[in-house]
């Protein structure tokens, strides 16, 4: 009855929605966004205190490639944009600092996947694991040929499943994927408790090869990589104006950019320079950690092994296990994600002000772990996303002149596919796409979301109607 009801109300959503996206030509222009910038208190930034930002842009200048957004999908855009063609012009502009937005904000969890396809044919389903698992490695082996001081680990982590029920169902659905190539594996209750020893656990699904990384140490420590090849890295330099054109110009608060290409790399900013409006909202995302826990109180907790885990719940919940011992979590009930009308892109208040999703999200990690009650809570941060319609990402270009490459929207699943987005826009710029044209999400269509306050309205409305949130990790 309950899934009825779920399903009448999304259909009911997604009518409204389509109804209300006839109000865009007016809503459009009466619902200005703007750009709005904090400063990252999360615990991966706070490990990259010895960082010093480069200087603005302060000038006119020309370039062959422009890069909006300095966070893992720009860095890396630049990254193989420079391998590609290391004599062109490349420049990257951050708003704030390197790494500031969502790169340096979410929950740690380096994931396979793509959401928005769970009911996507075996081959799909094959070629999407065999993506993102190539993604991971390519990262991981990026840091190590670099050298990068990036701390991460790579021992899997596990879907946990809270019913007996679910737990059939997903080891059902494991030997499907083992049946067309998928490495994942079941565990019982009791093998799931050797390693990771949550209360309610009914069994679990590992993926092995997954992990957890430190995303604003590795944004960062990209930097230097990049500058030896030649790329420009200006920070503090807000984008407020893009001019289309044969060549494009992007005008910030104290220079310009004469660009022949640019990127959109900006996620769930991008609506404030005039794109992807009707596509993409921004959520945000509440996640803490705690203090480093010695491997003894780790033990104690019930913690012995993989990366981290989410539950099988639509207000999921998710943790991670840093290899200094910071416990983070997040997510655990809709009160750990909020939606600003708008399409506000800075929490009021920051963290400290969501007193009521962070005292949810601490009952949560409690009901898995009776014994994190006593754990001190040492960081506190709040991330902003960017959210798709169906939950898949976009990836392409547009434009007249087709030189407006995009990557935004990855659902919560960005530390991989914002990486892996880096290399799939370098090879669009270049023209060559031949790896990509069976991936759905690149050159794919999207479903609109309607404007204010009808977004607004419609976020409030199915979330409380339905429970559900974004799946995130």
């Amino acid at each position: 009855m309950a899934s009825l009801s779920t399903r009448l109300t999304t259909q009911l959503m997604n009518g409204g929605a389509a109804l209300a996206n006839y109000a865009w030509p007016l809503a459009g222009r009466v619902f200005r966004e703007r750009l709005e910038l904090d400063q990252n208190q999360s615990l991966w930034m706070c490990k990259t205190a010895n960082y010093r930002p480069r200087p603005s842009l302060n000038k006119t200048i020309t370039a062959d490639l422009a890069i909006i957004g300095g966070g893992f999908t720009g860095v890396s855009t630049a990254y193989y944009a420079s391998q590609r063609f290391p004599n062109r012009r490349i420049v990257l502009l951050e708003a704030a600092t390197l790494a500031n937005g969502a790169s340096g904000r979410n929950g740690g969890m380096m994931l396979n996947w793509v959401n928005g396809f769970d009911d996507a044919p075996p081959d799909v389903t094959a070629r999407i694991y065999q993506v993102t698992s190539a993604g991971i490695e390519t990262l991981c082996q990026l840091i190590k040929r670099h050298a990068l001081p990036v701390d991460f680990r790579r021992d899997g982590t596990v879907t946990i499943y809270t019913s007996a029920e679910r737990a059939e169902a997903a080891h059902a659905h494991v030997e499907e994927q083992n049946a067309i190539g998928i490495p994942t594996r079941f565990l019982d209750a009791t093998e799931l408790r050797r390693q990771l020893a949550v209360e309610h656990g009914c069994g679990a699904v590992l993926d092995p090869d997954t992990g957890q990384i430190n995303g604003a140490q590795l944004v960062r420590a990209m930097a230097p990589v990049l500058e030896v090849r030649g790329v420009e890295i200006y920070e503090g330099s807000p984008v407020v104006r893009v001019e289309e054109g044969r060549r494009c110009v992007l005008t910030t608060l104290q220079g310009k950019v004469h660009a022949e290409a640019i990127v959109l790399a900006t996620n769930g900013y991008t609506g404030a320079l005039g794109y992807f409006r009707d596509a993409i909202f921004p959520l945000h995302s509440h996640v803490f950690a705690t203090a480093p826990l010695p491997a003894e109180e780790q033990r104690q907790l019930g913690w012995h092994g993989f990366a981290g885990f989410s539950d099988d719940f639509d207000r999921i919940s998710y943790a991670s296990m840093t290899g200094d011992g910071h416990l983070v979590f997040g997510g655990g009930s809709n009160h750990a994600y909020h939606y600003l009308f708008n399409n506000r892109t800075v929490y009021p208040g920051g963290a400290a002000a969501a007193r009521r999703a962070q005292a949810e999200m601490e009952r949560t990690l409690n009901r898995y772990f009776p014994r994190s009650r006593a754990l001190p809570i040492a960081h506190r941060w709040v991330g902003t996303l960017g959210i798709t319609f169906d939950r898949r990402p976009l990836i392409g270009v547009r434009g007249e002149h087709r030189n407006v490459y995009y990557a935004i929207g990855y659902c919560g699943h960005g530390v991989t596919l914002a990486n892996l987005a880096g290399e799939i826009v370098a090879d669009l710029y270049a023209g060559d796409e031949s790896r990509w044209r069976d991936l759905q999400f690149v050159h794919g269509g999207f479903h609109r979301i309607p404007p204010e306050p009808f977004r607004w309205i419609g976020y409030q409305v199915f979330t409380r109607l339905t429970g559900k949130s974004p799946r995130l990790g």
